[in-house]
Protein backbone atom coordinates (compact mmCIF):
# COMPACT_ATOMS: atom_id res chain seq x y z
CA UNK A 1 0.00 0.00 0.00
CA UNK A 2 0.96 3.70 -0.77
CA UNK A 3 1.60 6.02 1.60
CA UNK A 4 -1.08 8.63 2.69
CA UNK A 5 -1.32 11.76 0.84
CA UNK A 6 -2.67 15.16 1.45
CA UNK A 7 -4.71 15.56 -1.79
CA UNK A 8 -7.53 13.15 -0.97
CA UNK A 9 -9.96 12.43 2.25
CA UNK A 10 -12.92 11.08 3.11
CA UNK A 11 -15.63 13.22 3.97
CA UNK A 12 -19.01 13.70 5.24
CA UNK A 13 -20.75 16.76 2.58
CA UNK A 14 -23.83 18.74 3.57
CA UNK A 15 -26.56 18.72 0.68
CA UNK A 16 -26.73 21.35 -1.38
CA UNK A 17 -29.87 22.94 0.23
CA UNK A 18 -28.13 23.83 3.58
CA UNK A 19 -24.69 25.44 1.74
CA UNK A 20 -25.56 28.79 1.24
CA UNK A 21 -25.39 30.12 5.60
CA UNK A 22 -22.41 27.83 5.73
CA UNK A 23 -20.75 29.38 2.66
CA UNK A 24 -21.81 33.02 3.91
CA UNK A 25 -19.72 32.79 6.52
CA UNK A 26 -16.81 30.73 4.79
CA UNK A 27 -16.30 33.59 2.53
CA UNK A 28 -16.11 35.94 4.46
CA UNK A 29 -13.70 34.31 7.40
CA UNK A 30 -12.22 31.19 5.79
CA UNK A 31 -9.09 31.31 3.77
CA UNK A 32 -9.53 27.55 2.63
CA UNK A 33 -12.95 28.10 0.77
CA UNK A 34 -11.27 28.10 -2.66
CA UNK A 35 -10.09 24.65 -2.26
CA UNK A 36 -12.54 22.62 0.01
CA UNK A 37 -16.62 22.24 -0.02
CA UNK A 38 -18.45 22.33 2.82
CA UNK A 39 -16.96 19.53 5.07
CA UNK A 40 -16.72 16.94 7.94
CA UNK A 41 -13.76 15.63 7.61
CA UNK A 42 -13.43 11.80 8.47
CA UNK A 43 -10.02 10.41 7.02
CA UNK A 44 -7.62 12.67 5.98
CA UNK A 45 -4.64 12.39 4.92
CA UNK A 46 -5.90 9.42 2.53
CA UNK A 47 -4.83 7.12 0.18
CA UNK A 48 -3.62 8.25 -3.30
CA UNK A 49 -6.23 8.75 -6.19
CA UNK A 50 -4.60 5.42 -7.97
CA UNK A 51 -5.74 3.16 -4.89
CA UNK A 52 -9.21 4.51 -5.07
CA UNK A 53 -10.47 1.43 -7.00
CA UNK A 54 -9.13 -0.69 -4.27
CA UNK A 55 -10.50 0.95 -1.79
CA UNK A 56 -13.92 1.54 -2.68
CA UNK A 57 -15.32 -1.85 -2.19
CA UNK A 58 -13.79 -1.29 1.24
CA UNK A 59 -15.67 1.84 1.72
CA UNK A 60 -19.20 0.01 0.20
CA UNK A 61 -18.98 -2.63 2.88
CA UNK A 62 -18.03 -0.62 6.00
CA UNK A 63 -20.61 1.95 4.71
CA UNK A 64 -23.22 -0.76 4.95
CA UNK A 65 -22.39 -1.57 8.27
CA UNK A 66 -23.37 2.38 9.22
CA UNK A 67 -27.15 3.52 8.95
CA UNK A 68 -27.45 7.32 7.68
CA UNK A 69 -28.36 9.87 10.26
CA UNK A 70 -29.68 13.17 11.08
CA UNK A 71 -26.74 15.90 12.94
CA UNK A 72 -27.51 19.51 13.32
CA UNK A 73 -25.05 22.08 13.15
CA UNK A 74 -26.31 25.01 15.77
CA UNK A 75 -22.73 25.67 17.62
CA UNK A 76 -19.66 27.59 17.35
CA UNK A 77 -16.38 26.62 18.87
CA UNK A 78 -12.64 26.74 18.10
CA UNK A 79 -10.02 24.75 17.19
CA UNK A 80 -6.64 26.00 18.91
CA UNK A 81 -3.50 25.77 16.90
CA UNK A 82 0.03 26.97 17.64
CA UNK A 83 1.38 30.82 17.12
CA UNK A 84 -2.40 32.03 18.98
CA UNK A 85 -4.09 30.53 15.88
CA UNK A 86 -7.83 29.13 15.89
CA UNK A 87 -10.17 27.27 13.65
CA UNK A 88 -13.45 28.33 13.91
CA UNK A 89 -15.93 25.33 13.55
CA UNK A 90 -19.76 24.56 13.39
CA UNK A 91 -20.08 21.71 15.76
CA UNK A 92 -22.10 18.95 14.60
CA UNK A 93 -24.37 17.26 17.15
CA UNK A 94 -24.84 14.44 17.39
CA UNK A 95 -21.11 13.44 17.54
CA UNK A 96 -21.29 10.05 18.39
CA UNK A 97 -22.62 8.70 14.80
CA UNK A 98 -19.48 10.17 13.15
CA UNK A 99 -17.25 9.29 15.80
CA UNK A 100 -18.82 5.83 15.09
CA UNK A 101 -18.30 6.34 11.27
CA UNK A 102 -14.85 7.25 11.44
CA UNK A 103 -13.94 4.64 13.73
CA UNK A 104 -15.00 1.84 11.80
CA UNK A 105 -13.67 3.68 8.38
CA UNK A 106 -10.57 4.18 9.95
CA UNK A 107 -10.19 0.58 11.44
CA UNK A 108 -10.98 -0.59 7.97
CA UNK A 109 -8.96 1.40 6.03
CA UNK A 110 -6.06 2.34 8.70
CA UNK A 111 -2.67 1.12 7.31
CA UNK A 112 0.80 0.02 9.28
CA UNK A 113 0.17 0.24 12.56
CA UNK A 114 -3.69 0.55 12.43
CA UNK A 115 -3.35 4.05 13.61
CA UNK A 116 -3.22 6.32 10.31
CA UNK A 117 -1.61 10.13 10.88
CA UNK A 118 -4.35 12.64 11.94
CA UNK A 119 -6.72 9.92 13.02
CA UNK A 120 -5.70 9.12 16.76
CA UNK A 121 -7.78 11.86 18.21
CA UNK A 122 -11.13 12.24 15.98
CA UNK A 123 -12.90 15.45 16.39
CA UNK A 124 -15.79 15.62 13.96
CA UNK A 125 -16.07 19.68 13.02
CA UNK A 126 -17.08 21.65 9.63
CA UNK A 127 -14.46 24.69 9.40
CA UNK A 128 -15.90 27.91 8.92
CA UNK A 129 -12.79 29.98 9.49
CA UNK A 130 -9.58 31.04 10.62
CA UNK A 131 -8.17 34.27 13.34
CA UNK A 132 -5.27 35.01 15.30
CA UNK A 133 -5.79 35.64 18.45
CA UNK A 134 -8.08 34.83 21.57
CA UNK A 135 -9.84 37.61 22.11
CA UNK A 136 -10.51 37.59 18.04
CA UNK A 137 -11.66 34.61 18.42
CA UNK A 138 -14.22 35.22 21.05
CA UNK A 139 -15.38 37.85 19.75
CA UNK A 140 -15.97 36.22 16.20
CA UNK A 141 -17.48 32.88 17.58
CA UNK A 142 -19.91 35.20 19.55
CA UNK A 143 -20.57 37.33 16.63
CA UNK A 144 -21.50 34.38 14.53
CA UNK A 145 -23.13 32.76 16.99
CA UNK A 146 -25.38 35.29 17.87
CA UNK A 147 -26.79 35.59 14.01
CA UNK A 148 -27.00 31.55 13.53
CA UNK A 149 -30.38 29.50 12.84
CA UNK A 150 -29.02 25.89 13.16
CA UNK A 151 -28.86 23.20 10.07
CA UNK A 152 -30.34 19.86 10.71
CA UNK A 153 -29.42 17.26 7.52
CA UNK A 154 -29.10 13.41 7.16
CA UNK A 155 -26.17 12.30 6.54
CA UNK A 156 -26.77 9.55 3.95
CA UNK A 157 -23.47 9.25 2.34
CA UNK A 158 -19.53 9.41 2.80
CA UNK A 159 -17.39 11.27 -0.57
CA UNK A 160 -13.97 10.17 -1.48
CA UNK A 161 -12.34 14.16 -2.69
CA UNK A 162 -9.09 14.33 -4.36
CA UNK A 163 -7.19 17.66 -5.47
CA UNK A 164 -4.58 18.18 -8.20
CA UNK A 165 -1.06 19.90 -7.53
CA UNK A 166 -1.68 24.55 -7.47
CA UNK A 167 -2.55 26.28 -9.01
CA UNK A 168 -5.86 23.88 -10.02
CA UNK A 169 -6.11 22.35 -6.52
CA UNK A 170 -9.77 22.58 -5.38
CA UNK A 171 -10.86 19.31 -3.61
CA UNK A 172 -13.22 17.12 -6.13
CA UNK A 173 -15.84 14.10 -5.39
CA UNK A 174 -14.19 11.03 -7.27
CA UNK A 175 -17.49 9.31 -6.03
CA UNK A 176 -19.93 9.01 -2.85
CA UNK A 177 -20.84 6.17 -0.84
CA UNK A 178 -24.46 5.91 0.67
CA UNK A 179 -24.96 5.08 4.22
CA UNK A 180 -27.66 1.93 4.75
CA UNK A 181 -31.09 3.20 4.59
CA UNK A 182 -33.31 3.92 7.91
CA UNK A 183 -35.60 1.46 7.98
CA UNK A 184 -39.41 3.60 6.74
CA UNK A 185 -41.44 4.67 9.13
CA UNK A 186 -44.75 2.56 9.45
Amino acid sequence: MSEETHKTAVVVIPPDDVWAPIQAIRQAHDSKIQRWMPHITLLYPFRPVSEFCAVREQLVAACDTQEEFDIELAEFHALHHPHDQYTICLKPEPQQPLIELHATLNALLAQGDGNPSGHAHFQPHLSVGQVHGKMSMRRLVSELQAEWKPLRFCVAAVSVIWRDAPPDDAFRVAFAVPLRERPKAA
